[in-house]
């Protein structure tokens, strides 16, 4: 982008802050002794706006920030201890082989719309989350295993039950799509729950004002009283508004928190991160604990089936390189299919070694001769693969056409196509069309490795292999933590031994924040709370 045109942006993205009360003091009073004061308005910066909102679909990162403000949750998950701990839910029993759940409620918790959040609400919400509606075009909620029904025994008790073991279900009613909905919201179709104006929540805040795709504006509720009991803070939210607004470009979101026209800044670029640090703000890098920021081959293309070309291309690709060119240490080498702060990692970064030139001995085995123009080729075809940039991860465009410079040394050619293409819709399903993705999934339990790769879920490489989702499905359904993360490792090698992924880094989630805001908090995956946040 062009100075002349940044600078236009920039006054453009400064007369919507002053328009919204940006720069405003946070109260009328200093903070004394630091200690947190009432009032004022958060100015949010974000890189891309909202997408569909329906909880179980909506852990597009963009959302956290909204949802999290709108929504609470049964239980809550320490992010440092990752422990579930009561929140909607004070109490809970589990079944022996977590078959049945019982949770028992708060009482006087209700939503913003004034309808309580008792028993019945919570078993309508899980019984969508568990089984979808086909009436209502709402698919199921991937955190959610092997749902049965509920059993609503009184106000203030819920109970689950499940035909299988669902070791994961405690964990899942803490994700960022169990935000636990009014029951007229969770009775509408699809398209409905997708639309900001018709999501009703229990959370610290309700939506003031949306200019779609530009701003969203957020004001405090007055009678919020059910933080999870660890909090330190209860009550109302400290702030009196937060103004949300959709900032695409890196530059602008940068210049916006450093100038003081911004309060807060979701991702910050790796080539920021010294801009920010430099000026005095805080650097906010939250690791997101699922499967790692990586490229994922698909076996269904007709080149990527042969598991010598996918296992060549594992050993072809430079990730050291990429990390060291293009990030910082933020972004740690990846040594697994898994972060190092999953649960179940296992560590395989003795089988994940750069290798050139066994790279460049399994392509030769598996019949893929160099051409006269150096790619290779094969029965009249051309050794050549497409991927798209995906626009959620960062540095994406960088990342991809830097593999492909190293591809390009093995002879292969990867077409790297825009994140926006208006073929990306069907084509990214076309494993023919768009034989690599780009990915990763947060989530801080042993399910993430199956929302990622299991044919019914997220499916990231068009998994047509029923040995990989027999593995998935077992160990979702072991209730000894022992022998899950066993089975998680097992599948972890699986995935590598079969060169369906090359995993790149461990992908935070990265903020900053202007010294006058204290008390954010993130959730076990990176995403923000301002419940707690104050401005001095």
């Amino acid at each position: 982008m062009s100075r002349r045109v940044t600078a236009a942006v920039l006054l453009a993205v400064t007369g919507l802050l002053a328009a919204c009360g940006g720069g405003e003091p946070a109260a009328k009073a200093v903070a004394a002794a630091g200690r947190p004061v009432y009032g004022g308005t958060l100015t949010y910066l974000e890189h891309q706006p909202p997408s569909c909102l329906y909880l179980p679909a909506a852990g597009f990162y963009p959302n956290g920030g909204l949802l999290n403000q709108l929504t609470d949750k049964l239980t809550w998950q320490n992010p440092e201890t990752l422990a579930i701990e009561p929140w909607i839910a004070t109490t809970w029993e589990v079944n022996k082989d977590a078959t049945e759940y019982t949770f028992h409620l708060r009482d006087g918790v209700t939503f913003s719309d004034g309808s309580p959040l008792d028993a019945s609400a919570v078993a309508a919400n899980f019984d969508v989350y568990g089984k979808g509606s086909t009436e209502l075009k709402l698919p199921p909620a991937e955190f959610v295993n092997n749902y049965e029904r509920s059993e609503v025994v009184d106000a203030r008790t819920v109970r689950f039950f499940f035909d299988k073991p669902s070791p994961g279900f405690l964990q899942g009613t803490s994700v960022i799509g169990a935000g636990l909905v009014s029951k007229k919201t969770i009775s509408l179709p699809y398209e409905q729950q997708c639309q900001l104006k018709n999501v009703v929540g229990s959370g610290p805040f309700t939506v003031a004002n949306q200019i779609v795709d530009k701003q969203i504006d957020l004001k405090a509720r007055k009678d919020y009283n059910w933080a999870p009991p660890s909090s330190k803070h209860q009550g109302r939210a400290y702030l009196d508004e937060i103004k949300i607004i959709v900032t695409p470009e890196d530059n602008v979101r940068v210049g916006a928190l450093t100038s003081g026209q911004a309060d807060f800044v979701r991702y910050v670029q790796a080539y920021d991160e010294q801009t920010v640090k430099s000026a005095g703000f805080t650097l906010y890098a939250e690791p997101t604990r699922g499967v790692n920021n990586g490229l994922y081959l698909r076996p269904s293309n007709s080149i990527l089936s042969d598991v010598k070309v996918r296992k060549a291309l594992q050993k072809g690709t430079n990730v050291k390189e990429v990390v060291d060119t293009l990030f910082t240490p933020s972004y740690p080498v990846a040594t697994s299919v898994l972060s190092h702060l999953a649960q179940g990692y296992t560590d395989l970064s003795k089988e994940l070694v750069f290798d050139l030139d066994q790279a460049n001995t399994l392509l030769d085995e598996a019949g893929w001769k160099r051409g006269a123009d150096g790619v290779r080729e094969k029965d009249g075809k051309m050794l050549e693969l497409g991927v798209f940039v995906s626009l959620p991860q960062p540095l994406s465009k960088q990342t991809l056409e830097l593999v492909a410079q190293q591809w390009a040394k093995l002879g292969v050619k990867l077409e790297v196509r825009p994140g926006d293409a208006g073929t990306l819709a069907v084509d990214i399903k076309n494993a023919e069309k768009t034989a690599v993705s780009h990915s990763m999934v947060g989530r801080a339990d042993q399910d993430v490795i199956k929302s990622h790769f299991h044919s019914e879920n997220r499916d990231v490489i068009l998994s047509e292999d029923e040995q990989l989702d027999r593995l998935l499905e077992e160990q979702s359904a072991l209730a000894d933590v022992a022998r899950r993360n066993e089975k998680v490792a097992e599948i972890q090698r699986y995935v590598v031994e079969q060169g369906y992924a090359i995993p790149l880094f461990e992908e935070p989630q990265v903020y900053g924040g202007a010294p006058t805001v204290h008390g954010v908090s993130f959730e076990a995956v990176g995403r923000p709370s301002f419940y707690s946040v104050w401005k001095s």
